[in-house]
């Protein structure tokens, strides 16, 4: 019987679109959710029985699933920095400071 392979692509290309997407207020903390629940679903899947599986696929599904997590926690907190400054700050102040940066980088 031939051993499955299991495929980390897609839980990478989602972990660095996550990555990507943390610049919007870390919202990529549900791309990176997704491939941190596609990689533990996947492994689980393959520990139940590891006969089956080719080791350097689950260990590279092992290192897939780390890099999701990682960004994971990056977004989240990202995105709590985020609710806070919102909260405290205000929006109107954000999109004032905003406005001043945007000013200064043109007059340069």
């Amino acid at each position: 019987m031939e051993q499955q392979k299991l495929n980390p692509t897609l839980v990478y290309v989602l972990a660095i679109l996550g990555l990507l997407c943390c610049c919007f207020g870390g919202l990529g903390f549900i791309l990176a959710g997704i491939a941190f629940f596609i990689a533990q679903s996947k492994l689980k899947v393959a520990k139940l029985n590891p006969e089956n599986f080719d080791v350097s696929s689950i260990k590279a599904m092992d290192t897939a699933k780390i890099v999701a997590l990682v960004i994971l926690i990056i977004n989240l907190l990202y995105f709590v920095m985020t609710i806070y400054r919102i909260s405290t700050v205000g929006w109107d102040e954000i999109m004032r400071q905003s406005q001043e940066m945007m000013e200064q980088m043109q007059n340069q």
